[in-house]
């Protein structure tokens, strides 16, 4: 079978085409992201769609979505038809909040990373005025200013 051509292909192939390393692929298997057919002679092959797959846990994972994740999203795509446009963009559509949180904590944490590592110490003259008396401290360990829960609101940089 030639590159690019029938339905299937080989983890070679798919690796080639995908970017991906076969380790990464086979992990991947193993993580039940993606699946292939065993041939007579053991060897496994990929159904073309998986393309789209591997391109998806690519950036999914690129962007910090955890593996159990994308699992759980690529286990709503249709089964038995290749995904279609509105298939990927219902699936997309559940980690749009998750990404926007994630997006505003990475702008503080930018905006905010300069004047105060966030930690609750003293020893940056800036935390004197951030946090007088460690009031973060009561709140619990590492960087609280920097990486707040969630139901707190963020405090104003600057």
């Amino acid at each position: 079978m030639s590159e690019g051509a029938g339905e299937e292909m080989s983890v070679g192939q798919l690796a080639r085409r995908s970017g991906t390393s076969v380790s990464a692929l086979h992990f991947y298997e193993r993580q039940r992201l993606i699946s292939s057919r065993r041939t007579p002679g053991n060897q496994r092959r990929y159904h073309r769609d998986t393309l789209r797959r591997v391109a998806l846990i690519r950036i999914a994972q690129r962007v910090g979505i955890p593996l159990v994740e994308i699992r759980e999203a690529l286990d709503r795509l249709p089964e038995g038809r290749v995904p279609n446009r509105r298939d990927w963009k219902r699936m997309s559509q559940g980690w749009q909040d998750e990404l926007s949180e994630r997006i505003r904590l990475l702008v503080h944490l930018r905006d905010s990373f300069a004047n105060c590592v966030g930690c609750g110490c003293l020893s940056i003259s800036h935390c004197a005025l951030a946090n007088p008396d460690d009031r973060l401290g009561a709140g619990g360990t590492g960087p609280r200013m920097l990486v707040p829960d969630t139901e707190e609101p963020l405090p104003e940089s600057g």
